[in-house]
This record gives C-alpha cells, sequence and structure tokens, in this order.
C-alpha cells in the first residue's frame, strides 16, 4: 500500500493493489497512518509487474502485499516463490484466507512483521507499493541487502521519487540523490495520479526502477557521504566559501591530525577503504535529513574563517591546504549542486591523498 503521510514515529508495512473502498471485503477499515492506500486500477498493477522483467527462477519480496492483489499477479507470473512482508495482521488473516485451498500458495510465504526490522530472506527482485513514511530507510536497508538483488520496483511519493532520479543542476538533486545514485541505477518508470488509490492519498506517486551497482564503487561510505553532507550543507554556496567555514576547517583539521597520529599511511589507507553492507546500512538510520530534504538553504550562520581568526601558523597552513587542494581540481568555485558522480569521487580523492578524511 502507499501512504501520503509522512509520520516519523508510526510506519507500517501493509499495501496491495486492486480493491476499491475505504475497507476490506470483511469491513475491516483501512489505516491512514500505517499508509493503507489501495492501488485500484488493475491496468497500472499489469504495467508494474511487466516492467519488473520477472523469470521464472525469481523470488520475489513484496513488501506490504495487503489483500494480496499484486502478489496474485505475481504469482500469475510464474515466478518461483513470492515472500510477502506485512505489518497488520489483519492484512495477513485477509491474506491467507484469499489463497487458502488456491494452488498458487504453494509458492508464497507470508512473514508478519516491521520491514524495517525484521531480517530479509534471499530475493531476486522487490516489487513493492510501501508507505510512503518509510521511503528513505527503506531504500538504503534494501541497497545494504547480500547478496545483492536484480532490481527493485517501488512506489513512492512523487516527490521522494524525483530526488532520487534528479540530476546535477536540478532544483530537486540533493544528498539522497547522490547517495543512492553512487550505490544503484534508478530510472522513473511511470507517473501515478493519486485517484489510482482508495482512499486516494494527498500526493501524486511515481513508480521507480532501482539496480544495485555490481561491484559497488571501491569507496568508504562513511568518507564518501562525510564529504557529500559538507557540500550540501549550503548546496548552492561555492565549495570554496564552504571550505573556509570555521566548523568545517575545525572538523577536518581534527581528523587530520589524527590520521597523522596514528601514522596511517595513503597507501595502507586507500587500500582498507572499500564499501561494505554494514557501511551502506549506516544510511539507513539517517532518517532525519535524507527523507524528505527541502533542497533549500540552511540559515548562513557560519563564519568563514580568516586568516586573522586562524590561532597559529598550523591553523593558516591547514587553510591553505584545504584551499590548494580545491584549486587542484578546479572546485574553488563550483557548487554541490551541480556536482557528478565523477566529480564527487574526484574530489574525495584529492582530500584523502593529501591526508585529509571526512570520517
Amino acid at each position: 500500500m502507499a501512504g501520503g503521510k509522512i509520520q516519523k514515529k508510526r510506519h507500517g508495512a501493509a499495501g496491495g493493489a486492486g480493491g476499491g473502498g475505504g475497507r476490506l471485503q470483511g469491513g475491516i477499515p483501512f489505516e491512514k497512518s500505517k499508509g493503507q492506500h489501495i492501488l485500484r486500477n488493475p491496468a497500472l498493477v499489469d504495467s508494474i509487474v511487466s516492467k519488473a522483467g520477472l523469470k521464472p527462477t525469481d523470488t520475489v519480496l513484496e513488501i506490504g502485499p495487503g489483500t494480496g492483489n499484486l502478489t496474485k499477479r505475481l504469482l500469475e507470473a510464474g515466478v518461483k516463490a513470492v515472500v510477502a512482508v506485512e505489518l497488520d495482521p489483519r492484512m495477513v488473516l485477509e491474506l491467507n484466507r484469499r489463497f487458502q485451498g488456491n494452488p498458487l500458495s504453494s509458492r508464497l510465504k507470508v512473514i508478519q512483521g516491521d520491514v524495517l526490522k525484521c531480517d530479509l530472506p534471499y530475493f531476486d527482485i522487490c516489487v513493492a507499493n510501501i508507505p510512503y513514511q518509510i521511503s528513505s530507510p527503506l531504500t538504503f536497508k534494501l541497497l545494504s541487502h547480500r547478496p545483492i538483488f536484480r532490481c527493485a520496483v517501488i512506489m513512492f511519493q512523487r516527490e521522494f521519487a524525483m530526488r532520487l532520479v534528479a540530476q546535477p543542476g536540478d532544483s530537486l538533486y540533493c544528498r539522497l540523490s547522490v547517495n543512492v545514485q553512487l550505490l544503484s541505477r534508478v530510472s522513473h518508470l511511470l507517473k501515478v495520479g493519486r485517484n489510482n488509490f482508495r482512499p486516494p492519498p494527498k500526493v501524486d506517486s511515481s513508480v521507480v526502477r532501482i539496480e544495485p551497482r555490481k561491484p559497488l564503487p571501491p569507496v568508504s561510505f562513511k568518507e564518501w557521504d562525510g564529504l557529500v553532507r559538507i557540500c550540501f550543507n549550503r548546496k548552492n554556496k561555492t565549495l570554496g566559501s564552504i571550505f573556509k567555514q570555521k566548523r568545517v576547517l575545525e572538523l577536518l583539521e581534527k581528523n587530520y591530525k589524527t590520521m597523522q597520529s596514528l601514522q596511517l599511511t595513503q597507501d595502507a589507507e586507500m587500500g582498507e577503504e572499500k564499501m561494505s553492507a554494514d557501511d551502506v546500512a549506516l544510511l539507513a538510520n539517517m532518517v532525519e535529513d535524507l527523507n524528505m530534504e527541502t533542497g533549500d538553504e540552511k540559515e548562513d550562520d557560519e563564519m568563514e574563517m580568516d586568516d586573522t581568526d586562524m590561532a597559529g601558523d598550523g591553523a593558516v597552513s591547514f587553510k591553505e591546504k584545504i584551499m590548494g587542494i580545491l584549486q587542484q581540481g578546479d572546485f574553488a568555485e563550483k557548487r554541490g549542486s551541480k556536482l557528478s558522480q565523477v566529480d564527487f569521487l574526484y574530489l574525495l580523492s584529492l582530500f584523502n591523498k593529501a591526508g585529509v578524511h571526512f570520517s
């Protein structure tokens, strides 16, 4: 099921497709707080299943099966198995009742639980119409899942979906865009109007295809996100201005001195900087600033540090070191909102080679 409300304290994994009205067939009311908005257009359900590119050998993970209309189409597509994760016990009962005595039930496994908290089983493809309030943590939980799956076809709130696919220079381009696109290839498949749901949510939706990159880029995700976080703190300011801020310089100098004291050589450090599932999984907890970023700049309450503000020659030297790195890659006058994946990777490599780290 899709949900049009952002509620951070309550989240569900209840979904489904087809059906009408605001109640189950047995008269049980849907709960909007759990994102229970039923996709009622059978043609859209068929289109979602078609675009998933299913194979007879696939195990499909469905999140929020609800009353089971999408579940039924997935099973009818001839996949090996469908594993459905559902939070609402009422929906689980409805799903079991619907498939009781049906030959399709031999290929269906229903797990009752919170998809964000339970251990996910093996799957090849994820197809889901999810509660929108779990969009960000679910996306990164899937991307941290091992073994890596082939693709996910998911219904998101339209604005969130457009942030996922946004490109450098787009108004919606943000940390979420950069981080997800580092780990996967993302494409927009369908726009879905709110009137295709019952009860209708307050927002339009979009179906997005996410294909994890294989192999993952050879970079520490902690390092990567540390750099991206700074660059998007004020994404329309130049990097030269951002990296002159006292807070940023103090953070980087502290990291620099720590690394120097540990006497980690550049080669050893770079050799260890590999992205792992645990590394990526850290993002699953970053709901506050990754779930639905506004893209707006924060209040400009950070002061740039002049040389006169620096305590001693060492501090001045470190500021010059940072500015030199930016100038080396011609980044001083560029803005985070315009940088591509390649730009960020190059910038991170320049910092790391100079012994400057972000985690």
